[in-house]
This record gives C-alpha cells, structure tokens and sequence, in this order.
C-alpha cells in the first residue's frame, strides 16, 4: 500500500502539524491522497446553503494541506433520496446532470483528480447509469453509493436484490465501490453488528474482484455512535478470521476525528484501527463544509490520534489501487 517517494515527484514528508508539538514529532507528514472528498455543484450547493465548490476551489485545499491527489465522489445519488421532501421532478436527468457536471470538473484536473459516478442502488435506472459512467474517461474509476441517502436496508430482501446488481455491475466494469454504510439516521434505521454482518454475507460476495471502501470507518462522521463500533467491530472480526470476502476492502476515515466528542474515544479509535490494520486504512477529508472540514484542517485532527509516528506515516502513505 505504500509509494515510493518518487511517485508524484516530491518526497513524502513524515510526521504531523498538530501533533508535533504534542508528542516531540520534528518533521511534518501529509497524505499522498484523500481518497474521501466532494464537489459542489451550483445545483447542490443552494440544498446545503453554501457556495458552489468547483475542481479548483478543491485543488487550492488540496494544495494548502500538501495532498496531491483526490478521489471526488459525486453526490448525484442525492436526487434519488425518497426521504426527500419535495421529491425531486425529473430525477433521471438531474443524476446524470449532476454526474457530467461532476465528470467535467474532474476532466479540468485529470493529473489530480478521480472522479467516482454516484447513484442510488435502489432506484430503477441504477445499472444504466453505472453502465453509462462506466464509459466517461473521468467517472469510470468507480461508484459511490451512500446507504443513509438511499434508505438501504440491508435486511430487506428486495433491497438486497438491487443491491447484489448494483455491486455484480461495479465489478463487471471494474468500477471500485466507496460505500456510505451508516444506515439512514433520521429515520432511526437499524444499525450494528446484524446490519455488518448482512452485508458482509450477503451483498459482498457480489464485487468480489474490485476495492470497495468503506466509508468514515463504517459510520457517519464523529465516533459518537455505539452501532458504528458494533458495526466495525463485525469486520475486524472477519479480518482476524482472514475472511476471504474481505480481500479487497478498506476502511477510510474521512470525518471521524474532529466530529462530535471523538477524543474521549479517541483510544478505541487507534485501537480499532489497528484492529482493521494498517494497510487497509486510507487516508480522506470529506467535503469542506464547515468549521474544521478543510483538508488540512481534517488531517490535523486526524493526527491527534494517538497513534505511533510510523503508524502515521504508513497512512500518510497509503493509496488505494484506483489511485495507482
């Protein structure tokens, strides 16, 4: 999982900002990648009451916190949300719409920038538009699915069905997967070791060549959540066990230190890291929305972790086989 330093043509830098001063760390250490990072489209943006954030607004964050490269994941999949009130009128054009727009910012830095298609699993133009994505040069990397958004139910054998599709087609176009597991939290949707476990056994098995990266370590951002650990705690189970089906999955950590009470967890957190292993963690941001979710920002947070300055560095250095 580790590049060489001559990969992007600059040494990897070791240790970090925040946690210099803390535990005597005299270099620095950045990411190679944030393999967790999102655009605003002027479409999306008003939802979120913000500014549109454009491919190169992004490549100035990136460049402020030393990261060379991103994976940009398309929030097309919001349009499918049926918790959505209104729902949304011509919902087919707006997910693709909001995929080219996605798809041509990307295009505008193709040296620093992976663009990930994004689309509800349950909805039934889902594998045409995984196919259609599948042939952009800058969405064909891979597919986001975000599980809350979509109100998936794991246990619901309909969804289920979709689902196995939507992860089958991915791996027939070697499309890796980023998946927001965290069940839909408005809602109060089940979640916990039953929910991983479901997963784990029955949609899987579906994408069995391909990374499928598991989202803000198995949550929703912060570390609050008793299920989340539940939850994670299921797929260090499998890795202890070397389960096959886990052979290609990653855990990455986008908007888990600096969200809520995180750093009274903040050893269960190293622990469970360690637990996944190493290897498997990548390094992500999330968007930049709101106070401290820059990605220099998020990567200083990330450092308060108490984990070792190898233990850092090794992450720093991650990159998933997409990014390669």
């Amino acid at each position: 999982m580790k590049l060489a330093q001559q990969l992007f043509g600059a040494p990897i830098l070791v240790a970090c900002l925040s946690a210099a001063s803390v535990r005597g760390v005299q270099d620095e250490t950045r990411p190679i990648a944030d393999h967790h990072q999102h655009l605003y489209s002027p479409v999306i943006a008003p939802a979120a009451r913000i500014e549109p954030i454009t491919a190169a607004d992004l490549i100035a964050l990136l460049d402020a916190a030393g990261i060379r490269r991103a994976a940009v994941l398309s929030q097309a999949y919001a349009f499918g949300n049926p918790n959505r009130t209104p729902q949304v009128q011509n919902e087919r054009a707006r997910v693709v719409e909001e995929n080219d727009w996605t798809s041509h910012e990307v295009g505008r830095f193709p040296d620093r920038l992976v663009g990930f298609c994004g689309v509800s699993p349950l909805r039934d133009y889902a594998l045409e538009e995984i196919a259609r994505c599948a042939r952009d040069p800058h969405l064909r990397t891979g597919l986001k699915l975000h599980f809350a958004n979509s109100d998936v139910d794991v246990e619901n054998p309909q969804h289920v069905e979709r689902l196995r599709a939507v992860f089958h087609a991915a791996n027939e176009n070697r499309m890796a997967i980023v998946v927001h597991l965290r069940s839909t939290l408005s809602r109060q949707r089940p979640y916990g070791a039953a929910q991983a476990r479901a997963f784990l056994d029955n949609v899987l098995p579906s994408a069995p060549d391909i990374v499928v990266q598991i989202a803000h370590l198995a949550g929703a951002g912060g570390y609050d959540d008793p299920a989340v650990d539940e939850a994670l705690g299921v797929y260090a189970d499998a890795i202890a066990a070397r389960d096959p089906r886990m052979a290609h999955v990653y855990f990455e950590v986008s908007g888990v230190a600096g969200v809520g009470e995180w750093r009274g967890k903040a050893d269960h957190i190293a622990t469970r890291i360690r637990q996944l292993g190493i290897a498997r963690i990548l390094y992500g941001s999330d968007s930049a929305v709101g106070p401290g979710r820059k990605p220099a920002e998020a990567w200083a947070s990330f450092c308060e972790l108490p984990l070792s300055r190898e233990e850092l560095r090794a992450i720093a250095a991650n990159v998933a086989p997409y990014l390669r």
